[in-house]
C-alpha cells in the first residue's frame, strides 16, 4: 500500500500539472470505486470544474476544486494515479479517466480495485471517518516527542499495532513502521506503554527519519507503486529489514526474521531488536 512518502511524491508530481486545469469529462470503467456521492452525481459535479491545487493528508490525496468541492482519493493496496497525454493506450487496470481541458488525462488504475473515491464539500470532509479521525503526521509540529510519549503511555497493545493505527499517527504503514522500529532497536511485540522515554525518543527520531528518507528517495516500489509521471521510487534499495527475510542484518549479521505481528507481516532483527 502506498504510505505517506509515496502519496506525497504522487502529490508533488501532479500538483503543477493539474493546478488550473479543468476536468471536462469523467469516464468510468469501474464506477463502484466511487463511495460518495452516486457515480452519476460524481460525474455531473466534476464536469467543468477546475482543479485549484492538490493536497494530502496521511494517505489521502485531496484535489481542491474551484467550487469548494474536494475530490478525495485513497489508493489502498494497488491504486495508481498517473498524468498521461491523450491517445495513450489504456492498460487493463485502468478504472477511471479524468479528461482535462488541454486534452491530457488523469488516469486512475487499480489492480485489486480496493481504492476509494469521494466528492464532497470542503466543510463535509468529516464524513470520511479515516480522514477526520487521523492522528498527527510525522514531520509536523503536531507530531512531537511529547505527543508520542503521552500517546504510547496510554496503550497496552503491541507497539507494531499502535504505530499502524492511523488514529494515533497519520500516514505510517507496514514498511515504514518496520523500518522505524529497526532503527530504534525496538522489538515489534513490545508493549507500547513499556517503552522508556529514551526508547520513545529513539523511535520518534526514527519515524521522522524513515519518512523523510522515503520522500527523498521517491518512495518505495516493490510492485505497483509509481508516481504521477509513472516513475518508480528507489527507497526499496535503502531498507534495513523490510522485505529482507533471512538476509543478514546490516548491523550484526543475524538473519532478518519475518513473523506475523498483530495480523501484519513483520520484519525485524532478533538480535538488534530484543
Amino acid at each position: 500500500m502506498p504510505e505517506m512518502p509515496e502519496v506525497e511524491i504522487i502529490r508533488r508530481s501532479l500538483v503543477d500539472k493539474l493546478s488550473g486545469r479543468k476536468i471536462i469529462e469523467v469516464e468510468f470503467l469501474l464506477a463502484r470505486l466511487v463511495k460518495w456521492p452516486s457515480a452519476a452525481e460524481f460525474q455531473a459535479v466534476l464536469t467543468n470544474r477546475t482543479i485549484v491545487t492538490v493536497a494530502r493528508k496521511g494517505k489521502y490525496l485531496l484535489f481542491h476544486l474551484d467550487d469548494n468541492q474536494v475530490l478525495v482519493i485513497h489508493l489502498r493496496m494497488t491504486g495508481r494515479l498517473q498524468y498521461v497525454t491523450r491517445g495513450i493506450e489504456k492498460d487493463k487496470f485502468t478504472r477511471i479517466i479524468f479528461k482535462l481541458d488541454n486534452e491530457d488525462l488523469l488516469v486512475y488504475a487499480d489492480t485489486r480495485t480496493l481504492g476509494t473515491l469521494y466528492l464532497m464539500p470542503l466543510d463535509e470532509l468529516w464524513r470520511i471517518t479515516g480522514l477526520a479521525a487521523m492522528g498527527p503526521e510525522p514531520l509536523t509540529l503536531e507530531f512531537s516527542l511529547l505527543y508520542l510519549n503521552e500517546m504510547l503511555k496510554k496503550h497496552h497493545g503491541k507497539i507494531k499495532a499502535v504505530l499502524l493505527n492511523q488514529k494515533y499517527i497519520g500516514g505510517l504503514g507496514n514498511i515504514y513502521v518496520d523500518e522505524s522500529m529497526a532503527i530504534a532497536g525496538i522489538h515489534p511485540e513490545r508493549i507500547a506503554s513499556s517503552l522508556s522515554e529514551s526508547e520513545n525518543e529513539k523511535l520518534f527520531h526514527a519515524i521522522n527519519k524513515v519518512i523523510a528518507d522515503g520522500i527523498e528517495h521517491g518512495g518505495t516500489t516493490f510492485r505497483d507503486y509509481r508516481d504521477g509521471e509513472g516513475k518508480s521510487g528507489s527507497h526499496q534499495h535503502h531498507l534495513k529489514v523490510y522485505g529482507r527475510k533471512a538476509e543478514p542484518c546490516y548491523s550484526c549479521g543475524t538473519p532478518i526474521v519475518w513473523k506475523e505481528v498483530s495480523g501484519r507481516g513483520t520484519h525485524f532483527c532478533p538480535t538488534c531488536q530484543r
